[in-house]
Parts: C-alpha cells; sequence; structure tokens
C-alpha cells in the first residue's frame, strides 16, 4: 500500500488517469491530515498541560507569541496567525488587557479597526514561557535533521498556500 501511494497516486489523480484510492489503501498512518490532526492534539495537550504553571491558555501563549515578533496587528489578523475564532481571541484579549498584558488601540484613520500591541509586562510573560515551547519544539523533532526539518517546513508552506483563505 504504501509503495502505491508513493507520490504516483497525487500524480495521476491531478492528470485524471486512475481512480481515487480508499482510505483502506492509504492507510491512516499515510494520510498526511490524519497525521498532522495527531501531531497538534499531541502539541496542543503538552503546551496546556506546561501552561497551567504559568496561569496561561494555549489561545493567550498564541496571541503574545504572535505580538511578540509584530509591533501591531488587528484583532482579525491575529486571529489568523494564532489560529484561534474571534470570537475566543476576543474573550483572550479582554483577558490579557485586564492583566496589562497587551494594549489595544483604535487607528486614527478608521477608528472601528483596533490595533493590538504586546506590552513589556506581555513581553516579560511570553519570554517566562518560550523556554517551555522551544523545549518542546526540540522534543517534537528529536532526531530529524536540519535538512529534513527545512524540506518538512517547505512542504508546509506549500500546503499552507493550497488551502489558506487569507492571505496571511
Amino acid at each position: 500500500m504504501e509503495e502505491r501511494f508513493s507520490g504516483t497516486v497525487l500524480r495521476r489523480r491531478k492528470e485524471g488517469t486512475e481512480k481515487r484510492p480508499t482510505m483502506g489503501e492509504i492507510g491512516l498512518n499515510h494520510f498526511a491530515p490524519y497525521l498532522m490532526n495527531r501531531l497538534m492534539a499531541r502539541w496542543n495537550i503538552n503546551m496546556s498541560e506546561e501552561l497551567r504553571e504559568y496561569d496561561m491558555t494555549t489561545a493567550k501563549m498564541r496571541a503574545l507569541a504572535v505580538l511578540s515578533v509584530s509591533s501591531s496587528v488587528t484583532i482579525n489578523e491575529l486571529s489568523v496567525f494564532a489560529v484561534t475564532e474571534q470570537s475566543t481571541m476576543s474573550r483572550t484579549l479582554d483577558s490579557l488587557e485586564q492583566q496589562g498584558f497587551i494594549r489595544r488601540q483604535p487607528r486614527t484613520e478608521d477608528m472601528r479597526i483596533r490595533d493590538v500591541s504586546i506590552t513589556e509586562e506581555g513581553r516579560a510573560a511570553f519570554e517566562k514561557v518560550w523556554p517551555t515551547m522551544y523545549d518542546l519544539f526540540l522534543q517534537m523533532f528529536d532526531g530529524v535533521e536540519e535538512t529534513e526539518y527545512r524540506a518538512f517546513i517547505s512542504t508546509l508552506h506549500k500546503v499552507l498556500h493550497n488551502i489558506r483563505k487569507h492571505e496571511i
């Protein structure tokens, strides 16, 4: 099965010269969306467990991570970058603002748009969490060579480009 699905079915299917394989023919362990879901579910569970120590949620960590590398973003942009629904992001930002970790300011040219930026307190909070994130990242890619990692990232960018709905 693995040999049959290794690339040729993808090419032939695109060309319309071969019928669609069944899930059984592909197998869950060779179906990328299934593997990606397993990876991200495990990552999120591990992060959530570690974040408890810092009294932080995954949504807060994601927002602070994005803001730590961006000068300012809109709530919509932050929702996309942090892979969080806008309603969840709005509640998360309320909490982060109460903690003094972020600042929301209306844009001068359009008062309906709020720009979100991280405060020094928010940056310090994220810097406390970062070593844990980085250690979990290293654990996830233990045994993966640098060239494999670069190829993996390149492939992920291609896949993201194929399925994304936002320009960011």
